[in-house]
């Protein structure tokens, strides 16, 4: 079998062999004796062998040779070989068209390789110098961990000056770089080899997309044309499947309080997973990176860590998939301790963090990495992904700084921060989900930033929240759940065909009683579920999550048969028995 060594492997067998060098030549210095010896031993240990080679190329698959004996010449082999692959040289040589090929084995197949193809120092397998932007990239300070150095735009050039590891198919993970003297490390799936590549777009789905504005009026917010329409692979981790039609409990910090009702309700009902408050005005306890990024967070906190600890094993003890939800953007405590990371505008006295910072997306993924270390999650939850409500009127009041260092519209951070996000995540084998305002399924870009076609192109779930009280008060909007969600989840499920990679369409449900416009709504197990199944209704079936802000016992208990209906649709379905014409349930 073929094998592949990783620069980070390589470099430590390089530390190690340094070291036995080191001490061999001490060796030498006491004991004459020994120099033919210590120079033997140095000389074995400079290379990967006197008889093997790594395959060396400027793309991921090595250019190799097969001898066609009926035509008498060399062809290039349909099965591609990865660049970094070891093997064996042999004494024969082979010329053609005066070019000298080397006759290699690999396994038990015989090849032909160019000399130039034939590299004994890993860090020469890859043998590209330059590449261009095709998705605008976070530069990182280091291929192993979250720190940004910069930001680099689509279409601009980099100079190649090495690499982190090749993956399965020869191609480069993360390479190093050198733009204009700012260096550091970007991921080698957002580049490609010319510039004119580098410029192109995906022009299907870019044309769907690239005109759509609010009524004619800029909102401010960006255009779709400033979006990266391209596919994002999401990942499928075998050792943690993402769940795909959630019936979730949601768990703000004080329920962890009284966990085990919850948990017993929640086995007894159907919830397949939970969704855990980890920062949402205030920390549920104290965190490493908060203690070095925003003392003041650590100083404001729902639970010791020892109680958490416990929570969160119970949680994982009773088989539920975890999600961990983080507060993003609105975040007040990160904002005093950094207000030259906040939007300064006289149009709104809110203390928020700017969505272009760099900090604040460094500050949040790191504690997204804390938690992971910590807990385990199956997936990290980001909400209020946006910049403020209020953003439409601090930028026409021209007057609003929203610190946007890289010059991008707002659509652009927000997706570039789940780039970052959910790159540097993945690494763990945790899922990413986003949180967005309902009315970003809509044919424009919001004004703080959100559109739900660009978001779930990225992220592994998108969890939009059509909350019925949430739709105006002039028309009537929060006693039918089910025509109000449907109308919404029809407009959903549109944007989802719009785009190449969809994440999955899992959707936060009103779980709340609506007492303060007339009538009054009590939420119980015909409200939720009306909502439930406007979503599978229209197609949109990765599942819900239960939004209670308080997560109030009662009114769980009240709803609670609702999470284990079937929602879809076929013979003996136990919900079809209690639904009207209207797909509303009935008793």
């Amino acid at each position: 079998m073929s094998k592949k060594v990783t620069l980070r492997r390589y470099k430590r067998m390089r530390r190690r062999r340094i070291i036995r060098a080191v001490l061999v030549v001490l060796g030498v210095l006491v004991l004459a004796a020994g120099i033919a010896a210590a120079v033997y031993f140095i000389t074995r240990t400079t290379s990967k062998s006197a008889t093997t080679r790594f395959l060396a190329s400027t793309s991921g698959a090595a250019e190799v040779y097969v001898y066609d004996d009926y035509e008498k010449r060399l062809f290039r082999t349909s099965t591609d070989i990865s660049r970094g692959t070891e093997v064996t040289l042999t004494d024969e040589t082979y010329t053609e068209n005066g070019r000298t090929y080397v006759v290699v084995k690999c396994g038990e197949e015989t090849f032909y390789v160019k000399e130039t193809c034939l590299v004994t120092d890993i860090n020469d397998i890859v043998q590209e110098k330059e590449k261009w932007v095709r998705t605008s990239v976070t530069v990182y300070e280091n291929y192993e961990g979250p720190e940004i150095v910069s930001f680099i735009k689509k279409g601009e050039h980099l100079v190649l000056t090495g690499y982190d590891e090749l993956l399965e198919d020869g191609n480069v993970n993360m390479y190093e770089i050198d733009y204009n003297g700012i260096k550091g490390w970007v991921y080698g799936k957002y580049l490609v080899d010319t510039e004119k590549q580098a410029n192109a777009i995906n022009e299907e789905i870019y044309a769907i997309h690239k005109d759509r504005v609010f009524g004619g009026s800029d909102l401010h917010g960006g255009t779709a044309a400033d979006l990266d329409w391209f596919p994002y692979e999401h990942p499928h981790f075998e050792d943690n499947p993402i769940l795909e039609d959630a019936r979730c409990m949601y768990l703000n910090i004080k329920s962890l309080e009284t966990l085990e009702r919850y948990l017993t309700l929640a086995k007894e009902n159907g919830v397949n997973s939970i969704c855990m408050d980890i920062k949402d005005g205030q920390l549920v306890t104290q965190f490493d990176c908060a203690a070095e990024l925003s003392p003041t967070s650590n100083t404001v906190y729902g639970h010791q860590p020892e109680a958490v600890d416990a929570a969160v094993k119970r949680i994982k003890e009773e088989g539920f998939y975890l999600i961990c939800r983080i507060v993003v953007f609105n975040d007040v405590l990160y904002g005093g301790d950094h207000p030259e990371a906040c939007i300064d505008s006289e149009e709104s006295t809110q203390t928020w963090p700017s969505g272009y910072s760099r900090d604040v997306w460094y500050y949040n993924v790191r504690l997204a990495e804390e938690v992971i270390q910590r807990y385990a999650p199956n997936e990290i939850q980001f909400d209020y992904v946006r910049f403020p409500e209020e953003s439409y009127r601090m930028s026409e009041s021209g007057t609003t700084d929203f610190k946007n260092v890289y010059d991008e519209e707002k659509c652009e951070a927000i997706q570039n921060f789940l780039f970052y996000a959910c790159d540097y995540i993945h690494r763990y084998h945790v899922y990413v989900s986003a949180d967005v305002f309902a009315e970003c399924a809509g044919k424009y870009i919001s004004a703080y930033g959100q559109y739900f076609p660009a978001i779930s192109n990225v992220a592994d779930a998108v969890s939009a929240m059509p909350y019925t009280d949430h739709f105006g008060t002039t028309v009537d909007t929060w006693t039918d759940g089910y025509t109000t969600v449907n109308d919404w989840a029809q407009r959903c499920a549109a944007r989802q065909t719009e785009i190449e990679t969809p994440g999955i369409a899992r959707t936060w449900l009103t779980c709340y009683n609506v007492p303060w416009w007339r009538p009054t709504v009590t939420c119980d197990e015909r409200y939720f579920g009306d909502q439930a199944r406007a979503l599978y209704d229209a197609g949109v079936t990765g599942g819900f999550l239960s939004w209670n802000g308080i997560s109030n016992y009662t009114i769980y208990e009240q709803m609670a048969p609702a999470w284990g209906f079937n929602y879809g649709t076929g013979t003996g379905d136990p919900l079809r028995t209690k639904l009207n014409d209207r797909g509303q349930l009935t008793y």
